[in-house]
């Protein structure tokens, strides 16, 4: 027992899949797994282990941005030795060709956030995802036809931003979309010598300013999980 995760040792498999929404993490335990139980409870942040298709997987909400992530990221590496983390998480698009519903796997997360600062002093770290988890996640796509955009995206630590039009700047240089979460994963797991992976599904643009409805978001974050749990494979 870790002091956020109340899981017995065992209880949580080495690999786990990231949602931020803990009632999303109950949603996937449900409806993906098998013989699912909830292992964790703490602060609402609902955990579940099952199987599917026979491997052991977990399922962690871990809240929204990066200091409730790393929590969560944090115990799962060193408390019970999780060896791969894949977020599933919504995200909004910077670019015209990123349209909602579209499936993007961050490759590298840039920020807004300090995480960094105090690690890297005058200095620019990049996060970046796991190539054998990027690899896998890819290639599961394009065997089961499911498109896919690939790249930077970043990781914010305002939701509510002053500058609605602040996402163009990042925009021009070719950053797909923004979320909250990756850049902090990304740099936890290659800290601790583990492996990571955002999978994102977009949920609105800043550039259409379209928005899926609850329908449309159960419905395309199942196509986002299959590809996660395509990993296993």
């Amino acid at each position: 027992m870790s002091t956020h995760i109340e899981a017995k040792k065992g209880e949580i498999a080495e690999t786990v899949l990231l949602p931020g929404d803990p009632m999303r993490a109950k949603w996937i335990a449900e409806t993906f797994l098998k013989n699912s139980r909830c292992y964790n409870d703490v602060r609402g942040m609902l955990g579940f282990t099952g199987t599917f298709n026979g491997k052991s997987v977990s399922v962690q909400g871990t809240g929204m941005g990066i200091p409730s992530a790393l929590i969560y990221c944090h115990e799962l590496i060193n408390e019970y030795g999780v060896k791969n983390l894949i977020r599933v998480g919504s995200t909004g698009s910077y670019q015209k060709d990123v349209k909602i519903r579209d499936i993007v796997i961050a490759m590298a997360a840039s920020s807004t956030s300090g995480i960094n600062n105090s690690r890297f002093i005058n200095a620019d770290y990049s996060p970046t995802a796991n190539y054998e988890l990027f690899m896998k996640a890819a290639l599961y796509a394009r065997e089961h036809n499911i498109p896919i955009k690939a790249g930077n995206v970043l990781s914010a630590d305002e939701f509510y931003e002053d500058d609605f039009d602040s996402y163009k700047k990042w925009a021009d240089f070719g950053v797909l979309c923004v979320e909250m979460e990756t850049a902090g994963l990304y740099t936890i797991a290659a800290k601790f010598n583990v492996k990571a992976l955002s999978i994102l599904t977009v949920s609105d643009s800043l550039v259409t300013k379209e928005r899926t409805s609850a329908d449309d978001r159960e419905s395309t974050f199942r196509t986002m999980v299959e590809i996660a749990l395509g990993t296993l494979e």
